[in-house]
């Protein structure tokens, strides 16, 4: 007859965490693993948005439809022509456009994470930086793409920008760069949320106040005092005069300057944050 030894392991039975398993297993990535990681991340984003066409709605869609809108409605009302307008218009449609699609940064985030997605990733042997860096370098082929369809537009109903090749490329490049600070907002609300639907609530109440009361769409003199107090000190009003000192003149100025400035210091306030809820979840 034989007789069954009972062990301490046997006695309290403890399920095993995969996942702690993996990482008590696996040596930190080195950082040239992390960015290949973060790559493959990025690549598995830009997948992403091809196999799902209608997150290119407010990219594709969207910067066709506002530019057009607002050239010929408020044109002949602000500027007494849609010519005249024009320079005043398409940056504010840049800077819109931008808002607009960096919000859904966060929104998709969030979906990944309701769905499961980023629980799979917890069990790979990856940089854990990797699944939110790799999807925030995809959105810069987005902001690209938003801007110089924006600006394609403007050309097409009679915008001529005076800054010439040079200054259209730096308009664009300020508002990618713009875009992509402001998405830090965007990303940490991601990772704060419930749900989906609370961070897309949550960023509509940011994007509205921050877009339409701003110098985007008419001059900030032609508003009330205190409501022209508040449009000087919206970071938007900044980045708007930046780009329209790019496009209009080819000019570097002082609002360039203010405008790169804000983008620094959103990036330093949010990216930490955001890494940092993102790493509790993790």
């Amino acid at each position: 007859m034989t007789t069954r030894t009972m062990t301490p392991a046997t006695l309290n039975p403890q399920r095993v965490d995969p996942s702690t398993v993996v990482a008590r297993t696996t040596p930190r990535s080195s950082l040239q693993e992390t960015w290949v990681q973060i790559l493959a991340m990025a690549w598995r984003a830009l997948k992403k948005m091809r196999r799902k066409p209608e997150q290119f709605f407010d990219v594709l869609i969207q910067p066709l439809l506002f530019t057009a809108m607002f050239a010929f409605i408020f044109g002949g009302a602000i500027s007494g022509s849609v010519s005249n307008y024009l320079p005043v218009l398409i940056p504010g449609i840049l800077a819109q456009t931008a808002l607009t699609v960096c919000m859904a940064t966060g929104v998709q985030l969030r979906e990944d994470m309701e769905k499961g997605v980023f629980d799979r990733f917890k069990s790979l042997p990856i940089a854990r930086i990797a699944p939110l860096a790799g999807p925030m370098i995809a959105d810069l082929i987005r902001y690209g793409i938003a801007s110089v369809l924006t600006l394609v537009t403007g050309l097409f109903i009679g915008y001529r920008p005076g800054g010439g090749v040079l200054g259209c490329v730096g308009g664009v490049a300020l508002t990618v760069i713009a875009g992509w600070s402001l998405a830090w907002i965007f990303t940490w609300l991601g990772t704060m949320a419930r749900s989906a639907q609370s961070v897309q609530g949550i960023s509509m109440m940011i994007m509205f106040p921050l877009t339409f009361l701003s110098n985007a769409f008419v001059p900030a003199e032609t508003l009330p005092g205190w409501l022209e107090a508040f449009v000087k000190v919206n970071p938007v009003s900044h980045v708007v005069s930046a780009v329209r000192d790019l496009l209009n003149e080819g000019a570097v100025t002082l609002e360039v300057g203010w405008a790169v400035i804000g983008c620094v210091i959103v990036v330093l306030i949010f990216a930490p944050l955001a890494v940092r809820s993102y790493s509790r979840k993790m």
